[in-house]
């Protein structure tokens, strides 16, 4: 694949910080990249890991980061931030913290993320062995760190097959600027499509992943 060329655009805002953004200008179809979006608890991050799943089965090489929610009485009460790979974990969220980053009726731990999402999205990118980066999920809790925000472009930037979901509502800078690019396709989950919609993902990534062998 070749890039054609740069663009420079400056984006500001509370995470970002007047980061200068470069974004590779390629053909679209050159390189699968799905975002996933959907209302909060409709089944984004059970879509994704179906799709892993199908994916991983076939061979391919799949890293990244994925939150696994923390269920207690039947009630959920928090979140995990997962490695894919290695399943190490740490506590991201939980509604009974009382600390200075709050979404909502959630305590937020930035330092979490920062020690297991980010370097499992930052391996994905750098590993050649990878071939597939996945990133669950470009939310409000996650944007609180401007680290996250910085591989997440990072990742989109890269020219390996990226899977991602997405935050429906926010406003921030970064979900605008994803919503925006040309070069990721948006797909909405849904009670309706969502035990159909990871096979659609899936086939759509596989028509366009280069050959295992």
């Amino acid at each position: 694949m070749h890039r054609i060329f740069r663009i420079r655009r400056q984006t500001k805002g509370p995470n970002l910080s007047k980061r200068i953004v470069h974004y590779s200008i390629v053909p679209m179809d050159d390189v699968p990249k799905i975002g996933i979006t959907g209302m909060p608890s409709v089944g984004k991050t059970k879509t994704l890991i179906k799709i892993i799943e199908k994916l991983e089965t076939t061979g391919y090489k799949v890293e990244g980061m994925i939150t696994d929610p923390i269920v207690e009485k039947k009630k959920r009460v928090g979140f995990y931030v997962v490695d894919w790979v290695t399943k190490e974990k740490e506590v991201f969220a939980r509604l009974d913290w009382d600390v200075k980053d709050k979404i909502g009726k959630y305590g937020v731990d930035v330092t979490a993320l920062e020690k297991v999402g980010i370097p499992a999205i930052q391996k994905a990118i750098d590993d050649p062995a990878i071939n597939i980066i996945i990133i669950d999920e470009i939310g409000k809790m996650e944007m609180l760190s401007e680290k996250f925000c910085e591989v997440v472009i990072d990742a989109l930037d890269s020219d390996k097959p990226l899977l991602v979901t997405l935050h429906k509502k926010s406003r921030s800078p970064l979900l605008q600027d994803v919503r925006r690019r040309d070069d990721i396709r948006i797909l909405e989950v849904t009670q309706v499509n969502r035990n159909l919609l990871p096979y659609k993902i899936e086939k759509i990534m596989v028509e366009k992943l280069p050959p295992l062998y």
